[in-house]
């Protein structure tokens, strides 16, 4: 893994640094007060850029509004509504016998969404707004999928599913890139971090992550990932947090079993 990181690292730095200098060239035509200056003035004695009386002020930004307690219409959800909509979602069972992603009690939930309105509801201004809250329960595997009415606080419907892998959160990618670093597997991207950086890896705080569900195909990886479409199996792509990126598209990890495993090459 070592070497064919190496080799990903160098073309991605190149890569960088000729995007930094078309990101630097750009920003020196668009700051704001440099557009249209004579920064030569204050040499022969003018007022300077940005003195004089037709002189393009700096911007300000302005703090976003405060977010209301609930949303109307089709308006996505607010931060409240997705609160007491997975508390609803979390009856009496889940939160005493599910497990999340780092073993600890209740589901991990894996999203938040508004509903698709009923049919005849389309066109209705005072329609119900109802939630969508998923959830992958690590105790067995499966995942719950739950609608909440959010004028009524009614639990709508509810389905259990085995063998559905939604994309991972950004918990479980966080979770994935924690086992691999404790992994011997991951001996491989520690050792690349640290020529990146000069620094040692410890956490997966110090990359930014993303992730992809991986299914187990017939004579495609070792046995010990033959389950993964049953397990929660993920696949990460690492970036050094202003860096490079770190290949580890041939490293696997069974978020389920709680183990990394490397994809046969063939």
């Amino acid at each position: 893994m070592r070497e064919t990181v190496h080799r990903h690292l160098g073309t991605l730095v190149a890569a960088v640094a000729l995007a930094t200098v078309g990101t630097a060239a750009m920003v020196a035509i668009t700051l704001p007060g440099t557009a249209g200056a004579d920064t030569s003035a204050g040499a022969r004695g003018g007022t300077g850029a940005g003195q004089g009386p037709d002189a393009v002020r700096p911007g300000v930004v302005e703090q976003a509004p405060a977010e209301g307690g609930k949303g109307t219409g089709r308006d996505p959800l607010t931060d409240d509504e997705i609160r007491r909509a997975e508390k609803i979602a979390l009856n009496r069972r889940l939160p005493t016998t599910g497990e999340n992603v780092d073993g600890g009690r209740g589901p991990q939930r894996l999203s938040a969404d508004l509903a698709e309105p009923e049919p005849g509801e389309a066109d209705e201004p005072a329609a119900p707004r109802r939630a969508d809250i998923a959830f992958y329960d690590y105790k067995d595997d499966t995942l719950v999928t739950t609608t909440v009415d959010l004028d009524t606080g009614k639990v709508e419907r509810t389905g259990t599913q085995r063998g559905v892998q939604p994309p991972p959160s950004r918990a479980e990618n966080a979770e994935a890139a924690r086992l691999l670093i404790a992994s011997p597997l991951g001996a491989g991207l520690k050792a690349d971090y640290q020529d990146a950086t000069g620094k040692e890896l410890t956490s997966p705080d110090q990359l930014l992550l993303s992730g992809g569900i991986y299914r187990a195909a017939p004579g495609a990886q070792p046995a010990v990932l033959d389950q993964c479409g049953v397990h929660r199996c993920v696949r990460l792509f690492t970036k050094v947090r202003n860096g490079p990126w770190i290949d580890t598209r041939s490293l696997v990890i069974d978020l389920s079993a709680r183990k990394a495993a490397a994809l046969d090459r063939g």
